[in-house]
């Protein structure tokens, strides 16, 4: 491998994102003989390998139609401040972590200036879910595509897209995961009588927050009522910290909010059973062997368009295992007394408990890969760049 120096340009839309982003450059430099310079956006994961992010990434962090149209102007704006950054910076190759409503529109005005850049795209479009014609279309501007979810490669070649490659997901090699997964069965479900430990995540957007947390705090209200004293802890980001406790202030019961990784990692250790927002979370809670009921609210403009979307459901690890692990309540049908009953259920030792931890169990095995995921993306990406001579 050559030691030539490399300049990568990187654009990681929200914190997943960024973390998935570090985690294969970090990967990269070790498998690199010669230096690596970034250039482009990202958050405190990339930055810490040595990113400058060109602003602040966390005005990426929007959720919704709604959202997104109310802040259209300055999104438009960052993507061409962004694309002429990267052009002007002349990199070896661009990386596009997820995000694809920014990151994709950054790539297409790159590859329109600089058609000899190779650009990988790490997370896949979720265009098994709806807009099949994105795979086709981006043969434009991806030279390949680095899927976290096993069934992606697949999807891709039938739809006609970019060379796929399964690389896994980085939190099947998490170490805190793994750490969690091994306390949590070694202990076993709790005895009944006892206090109960449940875990509200409602997500780490001001949107999604809006949205649920008054629900979640109903379920808890309802839920103390039928089975007594019960202990609730409430993780968020820092940046959310305001937020969430003003909105629990008046709660006749109150959960305890935790900040930051380590307080996370462990209340999923002490927790019996989740209620959460739809999205990554659900996977890690799912690798981690807490059982959990899936929540998701979302703006009139999805309800709208619903009837456009084909995935049968939004819940990864039931995604990976191809069948219902994890159960779901969407917008109208999301009642706190729905997620009470599966609180109760899951947080003892019942047949759904049981079921579910085995469902667990399947994820596990279809996530299985030789290699950690930012190690098998990184030599994506060298042999993206051998292949385009810039080695």
């Amino acid at each position: 491998m050559s030691d030539r120096p490399l300049k990568i340009a990187v654009i990681a839309g929200e914190v997943s994102g960024d973390l998935l982003g570090a985690d294969l450059i970090a990967q990269l430099k070790v498998m690199h003989n010669g230096p690596i310079e970034l250039v482009g956006v990202g958050g405190d994961a990339l930055e810490s390998q040595g990113l400058k992010s060109l602003f602040d990434f966390s005005e990426l962090s929007i959720m919704g139609f709604t959202q997104v149209l109310s802040k259209l102007p300055r999104l438009i704006n960052l993507i061409s401040i962004t694309a002429d950054a990267i052009v002007q910076a002349e990199p070896d190759l661009l990386l596009v972590v997820d995000s694809p409503d920014f990151t994709h529109r950054v790539a297409k005005k790159v590859r329109s200036k600089r058609p000899d850049l190779p650009v990988v795209n790490y997370v896949c479009p979720s265009v098994w879910a709806w807009k099949e014609y994105r795979a086709k279309a981006m043969l434009d501007y991806v030279d390949a595509v680095l899927a976290v979810l096993p069934f992606e490669p697949a999807v891709m070649q039938r739809l006609g897209g970019p060379e796929t490659h399964f690389v896994g997901h980085r939190l099947s090699s998490h170490p805190d995961i793994r750490r969690v997964r091994q306390a949590r069965q070694a202990r076993g479900p709790r005895p009944l009588g006892s206090k109960r430990t449940i875990l509200l995540l409602p997500g780490s957007r001001g949107g999604e927050i809006a949205q649920l947390l008054p629900i979640f705090g109903q379920a808890m209200q309802e839920f103390v009522t039928r089975n007594g004293e019960t202990r609730f802890i409430l993780p968020t980001v820092a940046r959310q910290e305001a937020r969430v406790r003003e909105m629990t202030r008046d709660w006749p019961t109150k959960p305890e909010i935790v900040v930051g990784d380590a307080a996370k990692w462990q209340a999923f250790e002490e927790a019996d059973a989740a209620i959460a927002a739809s999205g990554t979370v659900i996977l890690e809670l799912a690798l981690a062997y807490v059982p959990v009921v899936s929540t998701y609210k979302g703006d009139w403009i999805i309800r709208m368009l619903s009837h456009r979307i084909k995935i049968w459901t939004g819940a990864l690890p039931n995604l990976i295992a191809d069948y219902a692990v994890v159960p779901e309540y969407f917008n109208d049908v999301l009642r706190p007394a729905s997620l009470v009953r599966w609180a109760e259920r899951l947080s003892l030792d019942t047949p759904q408990r049981t079921a579910m931890l085995s469902g667990y169990d399947e994820v596990w095995r279809k996530l299985e890969t030789e290699r950690p995921a930012g190690e098998a993306g990184a030599a994506v990406v060298l042999s993206v760049l051998e292949k385009r001579g810039k080695l």
